[in-house]
């Protein structure tokens, strides 16, 4: 049952949690007290699957809904205007213009000013 799809996961839920309701009924027309229901083999392994098949499908929507938003990010930066190489080189020639140096002078007085 180790299957990845939403809606397979989701009919093994409905299968796990009809056998739960089955062995309940099962156990209870036997006259057994809840106490001892809950300490039932059977319905403890069905318990279980239970658990992880909702887990698993915890995971399946944690990951639709990533994709989802990798998506979205993806056509917003689509949407985004593309700089123009030209003036990316300028912007590179403004800056190799100046030396290390001088950039480095620009930037202290640039945080004097701010402070």
């Amino acid at each position: 049952m180790a299957s990845k799809d939403k809606e397979s996961r989701l009919t093994q839920m409905s299968y796990w949690e009809e056998q739960l309701n089955q062995q309940l009924a099962r156990l209870a027309e036997k006259g057994i007290s809840s106490e001892n229901i809950a300490k039932d083999t059977e319905v403890k392994k069905i318990r279980a699957k239970i658990r992880e098949t909702r887990d698993r499908l915890t995971v399946i929507e944690e990951k639709e809904k990533k994709l989802e938003e990798m998506i979205k990010a993806k056509a917003e930066k689509a949407a985004k205007p593309k700089e123009s190489k030209k003036k990316k080189k300028q912007q590179e020639e403004e800056e190799a213009s100046e030396s290390k140096r001088q950039q480095k002078k620009k930037k202290k007085k640039e945080k004097k000013s701010k402070d």
